[in-house]
């Protein structure tokens, strides 16, 4: 499989610019309800914040993520944390290194990962019969006016920009269908509309969680700053607040479904 090359973390800005995204998990986490004993993965655990909070259900729990930083930093909080690419648990190296879990939980990470498909039949493949998913992602409509400047100040500056951006928002629809092709029975899935407070501005937003699209246009690092300012300047009739504060115009995807018995 190939990782999605936009997707890149510093463990050190997520930390400064991204405390939000844990704390807007504990909906998903809720409905996780991790119970003591059991066994369950974390998909893109990031730098484990949220997993150490499913730990203190007294469930063991795996960490998973593509970013080596990001588990480094997962394993300074003491998560059992590891670099894998949550698009190929389907394979027989993996279930032998992973085994099979209780219930599997991802937060803000499935939009990053490109092969749905590979990654619904692996969560699949690594749960046990009666295993459950929950999780939160971003669906259909996420940050569209956040991406538009984005796009729009790296054409006007003359850097080049894929096609389409490098992640999958998908619709109820879309993601309900995907994962009932996986197997998964019981599928709840609902949209959020959720503007999200920006504690370091659209600034701090594009260079944590676009510095990857950065990559992939060859914005020189010393005029990333630059091009972050204008992206913000674009949004400022947007997504300024009346008090000077910023939001994003986030919309999650919340589900939980089962494998069957």
């Amino acid at each position: 499989m190939t990782l999605n090359p936009s997707s890149r973390w510093s463990p050190t800005d997520y930390a400064s610019n991204a405390g939000f995204v844990p704390k807007l998990g504990a909906a998903a986490l809720a409905l996780l309800d991790p119970q003591s004993g059991e066994m369950i993965v974390d998909l893109g655990c990031g730098d484990g914040q949220l997993t150490l909070q499913i730990m203190g259900s007294g469930a063991r729990v795996i960490g998973l993520d593509a970013s080596a930083d990001m588990v480094e930093a997962a394993r300074g909080r003491g998560v059992d944390a590891f670099v894998a690419d949550a698009q190929a648990l389907d394979l027989e190296a993996q279930a032998g290194r992973f085994g099979q879990f209780d219930a599997a939980f991802s937060n803000a990470a499935l939009h990053w990962m490109l092969d749905p498909d590979a990654v619904a039949s692996g969560v699949f493949a690594v749960l046990k019969a009666g295993g459950r998913f929950v999780g939160e992602m971003g669906g259909i409509g996420n940050l569209e006016a956040l991406r538009s400047a984005l796009r729009a100040e790296l054409e006007a500056r003359g850097y080049p920009v894929p096609a389409e951006d490098p992640q999958w928002y998908p619709s109820v629809e879309e993601f309900t269908r995907l994962y009932a092709c996986a197997g998964f029975t019981g599928i709840v899935a609902h949209l959020i509309p959720r503007p999200t407070p920006l504690p370091s501005g659209v600034a701090g937003w594009v260079l944590t969680f676009r510095a990857g699209m950065l990559d992939i246009a060859g914005v020189p690092e010393g005029e990333r700053e630059a091009v972050a300012r204008a992206v913000e300047q674009r949004l400022q009739p947007l997504l300024q607040q009346p008090d000077g504060g910023w939001s994003a115009d986030y919309v999650r995807l919340r589900f939980q479904m089962r494998k069957p018995d």
